[in-house]
């Protein structure tokens, strides 16, 4: 079953700009979506956006041949080819626009944001892949939550990562002044570093692209319900209003995606599996500080396997390469013939095998029909090796974890030799008793 997609889009000077830097590129066929948001003086941001988006587009229209062969249940093409795709379009961007800068001295350090939405994949099983430099914004609304999908390369949003100061302070800062500048740009130099993304789109989801001078009067509780609203063809100047009535400091830019829903029978085993992937993921103390974008990530290199009643996932004294987490079912964990624990949705086991190769000390074995994911050794290394930020909320998380098992162990060991001596004194007591 095709699952439909609709789409708009529109742009505005807003109410303080003379001229508007902003550019966007829907195309159909392609089913390609992109902002830019250019910079530089004497029109030459509008110039730079320009050329950004046409470039790009033209780069992803000389691989189409490729995306039409990409499809997630028959992957004679992988994911990282389409994003690779994408990182190149930037990247050619970023060189035109160089060498435009280059050739024209009033243009010189001209530049712009470049935010991607590629939607790829066949039927009922659809993918997105973004690409993105720059302080624009990818928005998802998805089962009435808001969730940003892209990460401002902005000089406050650093300060704030590195925690020099909150959100709340960035007006009373010494910084305030600099509120705008951006750290990374399409065409200030001849290549830019680029973030890469995808993920499952689901039946219902809805997307929003804009310039900063949209998002700056976004009210994420309520984008839910304006995406949702009314036809697709009036949300993006719907959006804009707003934005000019609060202000309007700022160009601004809006592209509104749909993605139509569905009560198919065919959608709703894929629709289930990807939620409850990420609501168990979510709910565990390994992943609590992670942001949704960087639950995805996680649930991109998260493989998930079902079992039969009695099935064995691993024995005593094997080596180990993954940790579990149970989706559905239940998993008993034994040592020699003693179960020691059994586990239930949410719960993980085999972590250690994650940071080392020492081999099990326990069997596990599936109780009844279980689904299980599964995250390999390998496969979380190279996460955490792309992923500084994720890495280090994912490793603190895991010494967490393991220092509250030590504990436990510790408190377990202390009571049992209390008890031991607890009895041995009332034996003696009962010894020398009369």
């Amino acid at each position: 079953m095709k699952v439909e997609l609709t789409f708009a889009a529109a742009t505005d000077t807003g109410r303080q700009r003379t001229h508007n830097e902003d550019n966007f590129l829907i195309d159909k066929k392609l089913r390609l979506f992109l902002v830019a948001d250019g910079m530089g003086g004497h029109a030459a941001g509008e110039i730079a956006s320009s050329i950004a988006v046409h470039e790009i587009r033209d780069v992803v229209h000389n691989s189409r041949d490729l995306i039409d062969r990409y499809r997630v249940d028959h992957p004679g093409v992988q994911g990282y080819e389409i994003l690779q795709v994408l990182e190149h379009a930037i990247q050619a961007a970023c060189s035109a626009v160089h060498a435009r800068a280059q050739a024209e001295p009033d243009k010189r350090g001209m530049g712009t944001t470049a935010t991607v939405l590629l939607i790829a994949g066949g039927g009922d099983h659809l993918r997105g892949f973004i690409a993105h430099v720059g302080d624009s914004r990818v928005y998802l609304a998805r089962q009435n939550q808001c969730h940003i999908l892209t990460e401002d390369h902005s000089l406050m949003n650093e300060l704030v990562r590195r925690g020099k100061l909150n959100r709340e302070q960035i007006e009373s800062s010494p910084y305030k002044q600099y509120k705008n500048a951006v750290t990374r740009a399409v065409g200030v130099y001849g290549s830019v570093e680029v973030d890469t993304f995808d993920f499952d789109i689901l039946p219902g989801d809805r997307f929003l692209l804009c310039s900063d001078g949209m998002y700056a009067y976004v009210e994420e509780g309520e984008l839910p319900k304006q995406l949702a609203d009314g036809e697709v063809k009036d949300v993006p100047r719907k959006l804009i209003e707003t934005a000019n009535q609060s202000g309007g400091h700022d160009n601004i830019t809006a592209v509104v995606v749909r993605i139509g829903e569905t009560s198919s029978t065919e959608l709703a085993p894929r629709t289930t599996e990807v939620s409850l992937k990420l609501e168990v993921l979510k709910g565990m103390q390994m992943f609590r500080y992670l942001s949704y974008k960087e639950l995805v990530r996680v649930s991109n290199i998260a493989e998930m396997i079902e079992l039969d009643t009695d099935q064995v996932i691993f024995s005593t004294g094997q080596p180990g390469d993954a940790m579990y987490v149970v989706l559905s079912g239940s998993v008993k964990l034994k040592k020699a013939d003693t179960v020691v624990a059994e586990l239930v949705r949410g719960a993980h086991f085999g972590e250690m095998a994650l940071v080392d190769r020492s081999v099990r000390s326990l069997t596990a074995t599936a109780s009844e029909g279980t689904r299980l994911v599964v995250i390999h050794r390998k496969d979380f290394y190279d996460i955490i090796k792309r992923e500084p930020a994720l890495a280090t909320k994912m490793l603190w998380s895991f010494v967490q974890v393991l220092g509250a098992r030590l504990r436990k162990t510790t408190n377990d060991l202390s009571d049992a030799l209390h008890g031991d001596r607890h009895g041995q004194e009332t034996e003696a007591e009962n010894l020398f008793q009369d």
